[in-house]
């Protein structure tokens, strides 16, 4: 799909985004699918239990998966299978009410002091220098830290995690070309290794981590599996940094591109949280998902077989003008900001309150703190990634 493998779109999807929007909310694929590109069919779609985030009712997955076995996949479309992220009830809605009670808004605002210290510290290590690659001085160590701190993942593990981490988030991009998985396979079950060492480490000595709640978890008597214990951990950590890294990063990069706004923001600092979802509406740092059609439906006046694969460009509904006045304008003062960045339905982010309250308090001290902010370079790199988006590296001086 050119839209994923093409370079410069990925650095600049937006007006391929509004080419799809102008083409129709529904466009057809050539493998049979269809692009969702509009709010009103993306909105409806993740909250209609008739399309499923599991790829076990895709046309041919039966064959996919027997091939995938044949090649050395077979290990990740199970823990695809197994993950709530692609889970349908009752499995997602047991695993979901397990780890939610970790991520509610007020247990969230509990951590709001201490990720604030983390933000101030890091900040002072930036003071020092006078330029610093923004990925690597705050957008990265923020989150990786706290959801370490959450789960109990030793400070000195977070390289080799964020590594393996990069490797596997390729694996939700689209493709048919089953080779570019390999690497995320590999990496994923570096991943399980070490966290099945880590459930070991906590069994013997449980603490008061989220990864100990998580063993002794129990709901209506029922218990996370092993298998199902580590496909959380893995995917807690790694949603747990890598959106938030991106929400960072790309907020930081449209603020200094937008200086009106910034200049809004440090007059009113009390905008920080419109600030934030206008930022999370105009740089989703999810850009797309899929959804699987479980039965004939009929959605924006076409008719939709059972099996057939949707993707919904979240990013392309988030500028739809039909929802939003001026949508090209990142305007931080913006009411009734019904982005879709967190998802909708079942599948909403469960991580939504916890990447808020770091988006906040990352993105308002910083403006705060350095008023002299600016980038040191223009060109930009990008992730190498489409589903996932955001600069490799951010380079800033003040």
């Amino acid at each position: 799909m050119e839209l994923v493998r093409n370079p410069e779109i990925r650095e600049d999807p937006y007006p391929a985004y509004a080419q799809l929007r102008e083409l129709g909310s529904m466009v057809p694929t050539v493998h049979g699918g269809w692009v969702l590109t509009r709010h009103a069919e993306i909105f409806n779609v993740l909250r209609d239990s008739r399309f499923s985030s599991s790829s076990r009712h895709q046309t041919g997955y039966e064959q996919m998966s027997q091939l995938a076995g044949q090649v050395g996949l077979g290990d990740l479309v199970e823990r695809f299978n197994r993950v709530m992220l692609f889970a349908d009830p009752p499995d997602h809605t047991r695993l979901r009410r397990i780890v939610s009670k970790a991520f509610t808004m007020r247990a969230v605002e509990d951590m709001r002091p201490r990720i604030a210290a983390i933000v101030d510290a890091l900040l002072d290590d930036m003071a020092s220098e006078g330029q610093a690659d923004l990925v690597e001085a705050l957008a990265f160590p923020l989150p990786v830290t706290v959801i370490s701190e959450m789960l109990g993942v030793p400070a000195d593990d977070h390289a080799m995690l964020r590594a393996w981490t990069s490797e596997a988030v390729k694996a939700l991009d689209p493709s048919d070309d089953l080779s570019g998985l390999f690497p995320a396979a590999e990496a994923m079950g570096q991943m399980s290794a070490y966290f099945d060492e880590l459930v070991a480490a906590r069994r013997a000595a449980p603490g008061e981590d989220l990864m100990s709640a998580l063993i002794s978890a129990e709901d209506d008597g029922d218990r996370l599996s092993h298998d199902e214990l580590l496909d959380t951990a893995i995917l807690l950590f790694g949603a747990g940094h890598e959106t938030t890294v991106n929400l960072i990063s790309g907020g930081a990069l449209n603020l200094l591109r937008h200086p009106d706004q910034l200049a809004r923001l440090r007059q009113d600092p009390d905008l920080i949280g419109s600030a934030v979802e206008e930022l999370l509406r105009f740089g989703p740092p999810v850009q797309m998902t899929a959804r699987i059609a479980t039965v004939d439906v009929e959605l924006g006046g076409e008719k939709v077989a059972a099996g057939t694969e949707l993707l919904a460009l979240v990013a392309s509904a988030n500028r739809d003008p039909a929802v939003f006045s001026d949508s090209e304008r990142l305007d931080l003062d913006r009411a009734d900001n019904r982005h879709l960045s967190f998802g909708g339905g079942i599948h909403h982010c469960l991580g939504a309150p916890l990447a808020r309250v770091e988006g906040q308090e990352a993105l308002g001290r910083l403006v705060a703190r350095f008023p002299e902010l600016a980038l040191a370079e223009d060109d930009i790199e990008w992730k190498p990634t489409s589903t996932i988006r955001g600069p490799a590296r951010l380079p800033l001086s003040w």
